[in-house]
C-alpha cells in the first residue's frame, strides 16, 4: 500500500525556499547526507555496545556511488535505518513556525536555515528533482520503507524489500546541478569535507596504472582517516606524528615544519578538541591567515575562523574540533555566543600558556624562535588586553647585537645611560640596520644600546609599550642628532638674525635634489665642533604616523603626505660658522652663487643625505663624478 501526505511544514513550500536561499553554498547537501549516515552507523554501534543490538554488525562502512546514467547519487549505510513511523516523524514533520517569520528571520543568512532548524537532509533538495529514502530499522521484525519526493509538499511511502538494515538516500540530481555526477567532483567534496569522519567513507574502487590507463582495482577507495590524530591521547602521539598530520592538512602550500604545537582536549564545561601548530611567521600578516581548518564531529566546516578564535591567533595552523560551536549561524551571533566566547579564552589561555612555558624551561630556544614569532605575539598584545598581561612576561626586545631582552632586563640595562631630563626611558632603535647604520654606529659610540625594530606590526607595537608602561619613548635614531636624542640637560638655542637664517636655509636646499613625495627643512644646532657639518635627522612623531597610515584606513591621509625630513646644520663647526657668518655680509643671489661654486655645502649636503640612504638615482652619480674630480 502506498501512502500519500503532504510534509508537514507551516510554509506554503519549503524546497524553493531552501534552492533559493542555500543556493550559494550548494555544494554542503553532501557533507549533510554522509554526516547523517555516519551518525546513524555510530548509533548502531553504541546499541551493540550496550547489548540493545543483538545482531552482527559486520561492514559498517559508509558508501557513496554515483549512476550517470540514471543520474543519481546514492549515499548508503547500514547504521540504525527507520521505520515508516520514524520516516513519517523525522522526515515529513518539518516544525516552522510561520513562512514570514521564517524568511524574515534568515533572509540574510542562508546557511542558517540548514543549521538552526536540523534541515541536513532537506539540503539534498538543492541540487536535485527527486530524491528517494530506502529504510529498514534494526529492529526486529520492522519493515523497510521507500519515501519519495520530486521537491513539493507531496511525498509518497510504501514497504519495499529490502534484505539489510540501513538507509540509502538516492539524490535524482537535476540538470543545473550535473556537476554533482562528476567523480572528480565529489571525490573532491568528499575529501574536503569527510576527510577525518570516524567511520570509513568508500567512494568507488582503488584504481591503479594499467595498460596506459587508469583502471579499478577490487580494493575499496576509502577517502577518510578513521583514526584521526586531534581525538588521540596526546601521551601516546610522537613528534612525527604530529609534524606528519600538518604535512597531511597542507601538502602543497606548507614548504617548513611548524616550531611548536598544542594539543587541545577539553570535555568541561564544553566539548574542545584540536591541534593548534605555529609556523615560522612570516614579516606578513595577509599571508598567514585562514589556515585553521574548523570541525564539528570530525566534518570539516571551514577554514574561516574569525569570530570563533580571537584574530591574531588566525595566524596560526591547524584544526579545531568542538561540537558545542553553532555551525551555520551569523558571525555576529558567533561572537555572542557564550560556549564560543568560553572556548576563544581557554584557546588564548593555552596558547598563553605554551609559549610561557618554553620562555621559562627552554630560553634559548624560544630566543632562537623569536623572529619567526614575534608577528604573532605582537599582533596577540595588540589586539588582545588578556593575552597582553600574560605576553608581556615574554615578549622580547632585540637589540642590534643580536641580544634579546625582557622589556624589564632592558629597562635595568639602559635605564642608567638613556633616561631624559624628565625621567623618561629612551630606547633608541632602528628600522634598518643598513641604511641607518651612519646613525646607529653614532648611539653606539655615545654608548646607547640600540634596538631592532624592523616588523610590521612594530611602530604600534611600540605605541602600546609607551602607553602601558608609561615613562617610556621609543625613538628611531635617525629621528634626531646622536646630541639630541635623549636631552639630559636643556640644550642651548641657536640665535641667528632672520635674515641669517633665511640666507643659509635657501642656500642650503639649493643643493639639495629634487625628490617626489619628500620635502626638507633647514634647523640650526649646538653640536659641537667634531661633530659632522651636516646631518638628517626624521622627526619620530610624523614618520610613525606614515607607517600606521599604511596599515589603517582610518590615518590614510597621513599615507598622503610627503615625507618631511630635517638638514640639521651643525653651528659649531667651521664650514657651517663660515656661511652664516658670508650669509650676514652677502645677498642671496651672491651668497648663491659663491656655494654653487665653492661645491663643498654640495658635497656635504650629498654625504648627509647618502648616510641616511636617501641619495639615490641621478643625484648619486652626480655625487660619484664629483668625487672622483676632487680626487
Amino acid at each position: 500500500m502506498v501512502q500519500k501526505g503532504q510534509i508537514g511544514v507551516t510554509t506554503d513550500n519549503i524546497f524553493p525556499i531552501i534552492k533559493k536561499f542555500l543556493y550559494s553554498d550548494h555544494e554542503i547537501f553532501l557533507r549533510e547526507i554522509v554526516s547523517n549516515a555516519v551518525d546513524a552507523t555510530q548509533k548502531i554501534r553504541t546499541l551493540s555496545d550496550v547489548g540493545e543490538f543483538k545482531g552482527d554488525l559486520e561492514d559498517l562502512s559508509v558508501k557513496v556511488s554515483l549512476d550517470k546514467k540514471k543520474k543519481t547519487l546514492t549515499i548508503s549505510d547500514r547504521g540504525i535505518g527507520m521505520t515508516a513511523e520514524e520516516v513519517d516523524k523525522y522526515i515529513n514533520q518539518i516544525a516552522l513556525s510561520s513562512a514570514n517569520d521564517f524568511l524574515d528571520q534568515y533572509k540574510d543568512n542562508m546557511n542558517a536555515i540548514i543549521g538552526h532548524f536540523g534541515l541536513g537532509f532537506y539540503s539534498s533538495f538543492m541540487v536535485s528533482k527527486k530524491v528517494e529514502i530506502v529504510t529498514k530499522s534494526y529492529k526486529e521484525g520492522a519493515a523497510a520503507v521507500k519515501w519519495s519526493c520530486d521537491g513539493s509538499p507531496d511525498f509518497t511511502m510504501e514497504e519495499v524489500d529490502k534484505p539489510d538494515r540501513g538507509t540509502d538516500i538516492i539524490l535524482y540530481i537535476d540538470e543545473e546541478h550535473k556537476e554533482f555526477l562528476e567523480k572528480e567532483k565529489i571525490d573532491s567534496l568528499l575529501k574536503k569535507y569527510c576527510r577525518f569522519l570516524p567511520v570509513p567513507i568508500i567512494f568507488g574502487k582503488k584504481q591503479e596504472w594499467k595498460d596506459d590507463k587508469y583502471v579499478d582495482t577490487e580494493e575499496d577507495n576509502v577517502i577518510n582517516d578513521t583514526t584521526t590524530l586531534w581525538k588521540q591521547k596526546p601521551a601516546g602521539l610522537k613528534e612525527e606524528d604530529y609534524l606528519k598530520f600538518y604535512r597531511e592538512l597542507y601538502p602543497l602550500s606548507m614548504t617548513e615544519e611548524p616550531m611548536f604545537w598544542i594539543h587541545l582536549n577539553v570535555d568541561y564545561p564544553f566539548h574542545l578538541t584540536g591541534i593548534l601548530y605555529f609556523p615560522k611567521i612570516k614579516n606578513n600578516l595577509d599571508l598567514q591567515r585562514n589556515k585553521i581548518q574548523l570541525y564539528s564531529n570530525q566534518v570539516f566546516v571551514t577554514d574561516s575562523v574569525e569570530g570563533i578564535v580571537p584574530e591574531f591567533l588566525t595566524l596560526l595552523h591547524g584544526v579545531i574540533d568542538s561540537p558545542d560551536i553553532p555551525l551555520n549561524v551569523s558571525r555576529s551571533y558567533l561572537q555572542s555566543d557564550q560556549n564560543v566566547k568560553k572556548i576563544s579564552s581557554h584557546i588564548t589561555k593555552k596558547v598563553a600558556d605554551k609559549l610561557e612555558e618554553l620562555f621559562k624551561k627552554e630560553r634559548s630556544q624560544f630566543e632562537q624562535k623569536w623572529d619567526s614569532l614575534k608577528l604573532f605575539i605582537a599582533y596577540g598584545m595588540l589586539s588582545e588586553e588578556k593575552f597582553y598581561d600574560r605576553a608581556y612576561k615574554f615578549a622580547l626586545l632585540k637589540n642590534i647585537d643580536g641580544k634579546y631582552f625582557t622589556f624589564d632586563e632592558y629597562k635595568s640595562l639602559t635605564e642608567g645611560t638613556q633616561t631624559d631630563k624628565n625621567g623618561n626611558l629612551v630606547c633608541l632603535y632602528a628600522g634598518d640596520r643598513e641604511t641607518q647604520y651612519a646613525h646607529i654606529d653614532a648611539a653606539k659610540e655615545k654608548g646607547y644600546d640600540v634596538l631592532l625594530m624592523d616588523g610590521q606590526l612594530d611602530v604600534h607595537w611600540m605605541g602600546l609599550l609607551e602607553q602601558k608602561q608609561g615613562k617610556t619613548r621609543f625613538v628611531r635614531v635617525d629621528s634626531d642628532t646622536v646630541e639630541h636624542l635623549i636631552e639630559k640637560e636643556e640644550k642651548e638655542n641657536v640665535t641667528l638674525s632672520d635674515k641669517q637664517k633665511e640666507s643659509v636655509t635657501e642656500a642650503v636646499k639649493s643643493q639639495l635634489p629634487a625628490m617626489e613625495k619628500t620635502e626638507f627643512g633647514v634647523d640650526f644646532k649646538f653640536l659641537g665642533e667634531t661633530s659632522r657639518p651636516v646631518q638628517i635627522t626624521q622627526n619620530e612623531f610624523s614618520r610613525r604616523m606614515k607607517e600606521m597610515a599604511a596599515m589603517q584606513q582610518q590615518m590614510a591621509f597621513y599615507g598622503e603626505m610627503p615625507d618631511t625630513y630635517q638638514v640639521v646644520l651643525n653651528v659649531d663647526h667651521p664650514l657651517i660658522k663660515q656661511l652664516i657668518s658670508e650669509s650676514e655680509n652677502k645677498g642671496k643671489e651672491e651668497l648663491f652663487a659663491e656655494v654653487t661654486s665653492d661645491g663643498r655645502l654640495k658635497q656635504m649636503v650629498d654625504l648627509a643625505l647618502l648616510s641616511s640612504g636617501l641619495l639615490k638615482g641621478e643625484a648619486l652619480s652626480n655625487f660619484v663624478k664629483r668625487g672622483f674630480e676632487i680626487i
